[in-house]
């Protein structure tokens, strides 16, 4: 029997506001988390400076980071949460037995590793940085040992993510990235002087532990009973769609590898490179990861419609808006890479000195910036056309152009590790290259004004960057803040006047869904 079209139309705005609502809290938890994120690293900066201490950390970090996206991140969003959803909407039961079995199954995983990672440590550390670097390797062995622990929670929190999307509870979830940059920052700033940079070990437990306490009250009533379903259709179903995915990850895991190997070699490099990529993220996870999940819905029905006139619009505005944003971005950030840089991290341990090499590495990390982001809504294309095993095969091509931007560098130039923060940009921008071209085969993409759009948004962040460089120079004597805010601002309302003098389509669109947002 079909319902009267009211009902229907009535459901569909219910789920929309459903949606809405979801969307508004993950876009809340995201924001926070990155505002703590640039809180977190200037207090990392300011006890520790960057110099072996941080390196440490991150050669550290690299081991429980990876066991984490392997197993975990990447599972969360490709395979548990479609998987859990179905079985959500059914019996209970059956969706208890489901998250049991996959909870065991990973929980096993993750302590399996955690324990073979705190046994190996001094293995792995040797792996990961440069024969010579005795210092670098016996701070950062202990380290690695304290932090393994924090991946077990964190695995427990991302489990209890998914199970909790599943059921369309999204609130908990949206602030655990917020909850663990918040117990970093307490351990640093309470532990320093007793634990020196094993604080920050002890910050990361901290925090994963937070976010583990954050969602249990969401999973209230959960009937949980340890097993191995192996067998059960739900697990092999959660593997194949996972499959392609870890393969991706695996190719990123063996780029990180090579990365930190070759920056071990350099004193400061890896804290110079982690300070510079926090500039990098904040736009990119703000606009890129935002565009991107706003577009994935709309592509996926069209695609399952076979709607292909209206894939290629959605597609093509969503890559303009990335264009319209990151694009002043990327040249603002440019032109104000010493004032930006100085205003966040020069205080404490973080001198003048470091200012100026972090604000050189950021300037050789920007030109990937808005391939990265172009790159997202790309990737997430073909997921919404149920492609998962393009793009990340995709990922160990992009290897490889990072391996010839790099190498050549290194051997035949004086850059020292620069050269290999431009070859992750070369990295970035071959993926986006290599992304584009072959969805371009399934989706045309020509006569779409993509061409244009990147010229006008190229056009105008020049000259924007152009004058935010002069007023910035010209206010040299003023301290940072006034300084930053009087030239950034300045620059983001010429930018604004050049893209509507120019007519640049995103900007019509992007303000049209702001003024429909904010209309009661």
């Amino acid at each position: 029997m079909t319902r009267p079209a009211t009902t229907q139309s009535g459901d569909t705005q219910s789920a929309m506001r459903g949606v809405a609502a979801a969307a508004l809290l993950i876009a809340v938890g995201n924001i926070a988390s990155r505002l703590l994120g640039l809180i977190r690293e200037p207090t990392i900066a300011y006890y520790f400076g960057r110099g072996v201490e941080v390196d440490a950390f991150q050669i550290a970090w690299t081991v429980p980071s990876t066991v984490y996206d392997m197993l975990i991140a990447g599972a969360v969003s490709a395979a548990l949460v479609p998987v859990f959803s179905e079985y959500a909407e059914g019996d209970r039961g059956e969706f208890w037995l489901v998250v049991s079995g996959v909870l065991t199954i990973a929980l096993a995983a993750l302590t399996a590793l955690t324990a073979l990672a705190v046994w190996q440590a001094p293995l792995l550390v040797s792996a990961l940085t440069r024969p010579e670097q005795a210092e670098l390797r016996a701070l950062a062995t202990p380290l690695m040992r304290l932090l393994m622990p924090a991946v077990l929670l964190m695995g427990i929190s991302g489990l209890a993510t998914a199970v909790l999307h599943a059921q369309r509870r999204f609130l908990l979830p949206a602030f655990t990235m917020v909850t663990f940059n918040a117990g970093m920052i307490l351990g640093v700033v309470l532990l320093h002087e007793r634990l020196a940079i094993n604080s920050l070990a002890a910050g990361a437990l901290l925090g994963a532990l937070g976010q583990v306490a954050l969602q249990l009250p969401g999973l209230r009533g959960a009937r949980l009973r340890p097993g191995l379903s192996l067998s059960h259709p739900a697990v092999r179903r959660i593997v194949r769609l996972y499959g392609p995915v870890a393969l991706g990850i695996g190719f990123s895991i063996i780029g990180t590898l090579i990365d930190r190997w070759l920056a071990s070699g350099y004193e400061a490099a890896l804290g110079t490179m982690r300070y510079a990529t926090t500039l990098i993220q904040f736009p990119l996870g703000l606009v890129a990861s935002a565009v991107s999940l706003a577009v994935l819905p709309t592509l996926s029905r069209q695609s399952a419609a076979a709607d292909e006139a209206s894939f290629r619009s959605t597609l093509a505005m969503g890559l303009k808006v990335v264009l319209l944003l990151t694009l002043p971005a990327a040249a603002g950030l440019a032109a104000l890479a010493g004032p930006i840089t100085g205003l966040l991290f020069e205080r404490g341990a973080f001198t003048a000195e470091d200012t100026a090499a972090t604000a050189l590495a950021l300037l050789f990390y920007l030109p990937g910036l808005p391939a990265a982001a172009i790159d997202q809504v790309l990737i997430f294309a073909f997921y919404a056309r149920k492609n998962t095993l393009t793009p990340n095969l995709i990922q160990g091509a992009a290897i490889g152009s990072y391996l010839l931007v790099a190498l050549p560098l290194l051997w035949l130039t004086q850059l020292g590790f620069l050269a290999l923060v431009l070859g992750n940009s070369a990295q970035w921008i071959g993926h986006a290259l290599i992304t584009y071209a072959l969805l371009s085969r399934a989706v045309p993409l020509r006569g779409l004004r993509l061409g244009e759009a990147t010229a006008k948004g190229l056009a105008a962040s020049a000259l924007m960057a152009a004058v935010v460089l002069a007023i910035a120079t010209a206010g040299a004597a003023l301290p940072a803040l006034p300084r930053v805010a009087l030239a950034g601002g300045a620059g983001a309302l010429l930018y604004l006047g050049l893209c509507a003098a120019l007519r640049v389509e995103a900007l019509g669109f992007f303000l049209g869904a702001m003024r429909a947002r904010l209309r009661p």
